[in-house]
This record gives C-alpha cells, sequence and structure tokens, in this order.
C-alpha cells in the first residue's frame, strides 16, 4: 500500500498566508492578534469577542434581518393574516414580530394553511433563535477577567549575594486569587550550531512560584546564578538579541470558583539595572501593618556590587 506524502494530502488552509510581524518598543507585534473582526470565518469566536455596542448592533441587524425575511414570506402568501391589510409590508412586519418573540396579542392571526405554516416555522425560529441569544450573552457574561497589576518596569538587582530579577504583581480586587502559578519565560533570538536561526523559549526558574492565595502583592524573584539563561547577559545584549520576559498568571477567582489567566510582558527597556524596589508594607506604631500602593512602580538605584 502506498502512503502518501504530507505534500500530496490536501493542502493546510490559512486564512492569510503571510502574517506580518514587526517590533515595536522591543516587543513583537502580531498585526491582527486578537483583533475581533479578524474572526469572521468564525462566527462563535466573533460574538464573544466584538465589543458590547457591537454585539447588540448585531444581534438588532439579525433580529431585523428575520423579521422583514418572515414579512416577505407572508406578503408572498396574499391575504393570508386576518384583520392585516392585504399588500401592507410593516403590519406583516409587525404581526411576524409577534409570532416571532410569542406575544400573540390575538387581533392579527393566522387563516390560511400556508400562513399557518410560516408560523409553525416562525415560531421554531423564535424558539432556537431565544436560546442562542440568551447562551451567547451568558458566556459573554460568564468569562473570569483577571484585575492583575504588574510593575511598569522590573529590576536586576543583588539578593541573597546573588544578581536576581525582579517585578511587582498586585491583585487590583478584595478577594483571593487561590493556587496562584506565575511561569515566566525568556525569549530571545539565538543561533542555532548548524548557523540557523530561532526564536528560543527558556523557562526561568522562580524563588517562589505558586502561593496558595494571592490578595495583595507578589515580589516575583529570579535568581541568576549559572544554571539561568540570563547569567552572562549584558543591556546590550539583551536589546541585541531582542529578549522578551514573557509573565504568566494563572489561579482560581474564589468568588466565582472559575480559572483565570493573565499575562504581562518586559523588553530590555524596561528592565532597570541596579535598581530595586520601593517597599510596600509599613508598620504602625500600633504594631499594625498596611501596604501602600503609591509607590508600586517605584524603584530606587543602589551600588552595583554584584550585577
Amino acid at each position: 500500500m502506498k502512503l502518501r506524502s504530507f505534500r500530496e494530502g490536501s493542502p493546510l488552509r490559512f486564512r492569510n498566508r503571510r502574517i506580518k510581524i514587526q517590533v515595536e518598543d522591543g516587543r513583537f507585534q502580531i498585526i491582527g492578534m486578537n483583533a475581533w473582526y479578524s474572526y469572521w470565518r468564525d462566527p462563535y469566536h466573533l460574538v464573544l469577542t466584538v465589543p458590547w455596542q457591537g454585539f447588540v448592533g448585531l444581534i438588532f441587524a439579525i433580529y431585523l434581518s428575520i423579521n422583514v425575511l418572515f414579512a416577505l414570506l407572508y406578503l408572498f402568501g396574499g391575504d393570508c393574516v386576518a384583520n392585516a391589510t392585504p399588500g401592507s409590508f410593516w403590519e406583516y412586519f409587525f404581526f411576524s414580530v409577534q409570532t416571532f418573540a410569542s406575544i400573540g396579542y390575538g387581533a392579527m392571526y393566522p387563516k390560511t394553511f400556508y400562513a399557518n405554516s410560516i408560523v409553525t416555522l416562525e415560531a421554531m425560529a423564535g424558539l432556537l433563535a431565544i436560546a442562542i441569544l440568551t447562551g451567547l450573552t451568558f458566556a459573554r457574561f460568564s468569562r473570569p477577567t483577571a484585575r492583575v497589576a504588574f510593575s511598569q518596569v522590573a529590576t536586576i538587582a543583588a539578593h541573597e549575594g546573588l544578581p536576581t530579577l525582579s517585578f511587582r504583581a498586585a491583585n487590583q480586587r478584595r478577594n483571593q486569587i487561590l493556587e496562584a502559578q506565575m511561569r515566566v519565560y525568556l525569549l530571545r533570538d539565538e543561533i542555532t550550531s548548524e548557523g540557523h536561526y530561532i526564536r528560543r523559549i527558556h523557562d526561568l526558574s522562580l524563588v517562589r512560584s505558586q502561593t496558595p492565595g494571592f490578595a495583595l502583592s507578589w515580589l516575583v524573584m529570579h535568581p541568576i546564578d549559572e544554571t539561568s539563561p540570563l547569567y552572562g547577559m549584558t543591556p546590550e545584549l539583551l536589546v541585541e538579541t531582542n529578549c522578551l520576559i514573557q509573565v504568566m498568571l494563572s489561579g482560581i477567582d474564589e468568588t466565582v470558583a472559575q480559572v483565570l489567566h493573565d499575562r504581562h510582558t518586559y523588553v530590555p527597556q524596561e528592565i532597570l539595572w541596579n535598581h530595586r524596589f520601593i517597599d510596600l508594607v509599613y508598620k504602625t506604631p500600633e504594631g499594625h501593618r498596611f501596604i501602600d500602593y503609591k509607590n508600586f512602580h517605584d524603584t530606587e538605584p543602589i551600588s552595583p556590587t554584584l550585577v
């Protein structure tokens, strides 16, 4: 039996054969990425990502189109609706609105087999449309969203005798993100031993990558030792190799008991060397503690001893 090669099989079909990637402020920007208007061939994803005003407008347009269609069908049947003026599009249109929404005032009603058949189809379409609209609206409202703030910059400074990459995260809701996990990756351009260009992803190990409850702030730290992909890197090398620090946060929102995700990126221009974050935790004379987020993004320079 002859096996077909990949080239002999069905060709892969992409919406766009060429995707433009541009570098802006050190970030790789994929043109059209996550743009709602790029999902025309995926209607379900489209209605979930389109802005609310677009969602309402789309539903209204579909609603009008359906009623116009059934009004034309009633109009085609002649004098088939009691108490409606024959040939009046608007009376047939509003009869369609009443039928589609199962209102049924009783002033107008079908009086022929043809009209009763159209009413049957419209009643079924109305039930299906209400079910779909309810499901889509619930899907939009029920999507979990994370309100997590990340510090505008990351720092590299000495900590416990090692240069350490650090950045901050804070939960902006007054609740807990349970079993919160933080994953940090380094993306950079590399040349393989064969001389080929590759965009490689490295895992960055953290001092603490997860916490049972994320309620206030989190100082994320990656020690730059001999095993770290950042070992031996300089600010110039970070820029030259198009380095990017990708941060991924996931956890369970205790309020809605759903998994939520958030992400953030740092480019070389946002990494401050020989700086450290200003402390957020303060003690009162009575021994209590409080957190002041006023200095959440602020750093201060330190002596470059190890970095």
